[in-house]
């Protein structure tokens, strides 16, 4: 959460894109990727991002345990979900690896510190309120940081970026649909590289 303000969020939707994408995000100065289990090749796009040196992978869209393991025996370094489940949040602590599970009201957050998480996913962070819903819930709740994830663009993203809670943001902004422009991905990630937080 600290590597850059923004994880780009990724629906790698043919696997001979995965490889051109990360290489242009890092090189834009965006290290930790988050792709999405949102279609048949994104396992198999974790492990071709890999390749990429200096990249931290990870997966997102993670709904079950079977899903975590599935990311974690592909290389995935970090795991996303859009919510927090007994049964998901049990096998993320016993993997070991890092998760941000998703919160969306003061009860999720109570939740996740419960369980022992205290990084988490806001989700979805502009309909689930925007800034000032997260300003509020997060000011009882300081133990908690968050990465707004949900409708958040290069516009927004400064307001969030400010709020003393957040770490950083998570936005798909930087890859549009289609075949990748390897100079206009890299653009958008220097620029969301050099977001203030």
């Amino acid at each position: 959460m600290r590597l850059a303000p923004v994880i780009p969020v990724l629906v790698i939707e043919d696997v001979q894109h995965a490889l051109p994408v990360a290489e242009a995000l890092v090189a834009g100065g965006l290290l930790a990727l988050e792709v999405t289990l949102r279609t048949e090749c994104a396992i198999e796009a974790i492990k071709m991002m890999k390749q990429v040196p200096g990249v931290v992978v990870g997966a997102g869209t993670v709904l079950s345990p079977d899903d975590l393991t599935r990311a974690i025996d592909a290389g995935a370094e970090f795991i996303v979900s859009p919510g927090l489940t007994p049964k998901l949040g049990e096998a993320a602590i016993l993997s070991g690896v890092p998760f941000l599970p998703g919160t969306a009201n003061a009860s999720d957050v109570m939740l996740a510190l419960e369980l022992g998480f205290d990084r988490l996913k806001f989700f979805p962070a502009m309909y689930a309120g925007g800034p000032a819903a997260l300003k509020a819930i997060a000011a009882p709740l300081a133990a908690a940081k968050f990465c707004p994830t949900g409708g958040v663009t290069i516009d927004n993203a400064p307001e969030w970026l400010a709020l003393e809670a957040v770490l950083c943001v998570g936005g798909s902004w930087m890859v549009p649909a289609g075949p990748p422009d390897r100079a206009r991905i890299e653009a958008a990630a220097r620029t969301a590289s050099a977001l203030a937080r």
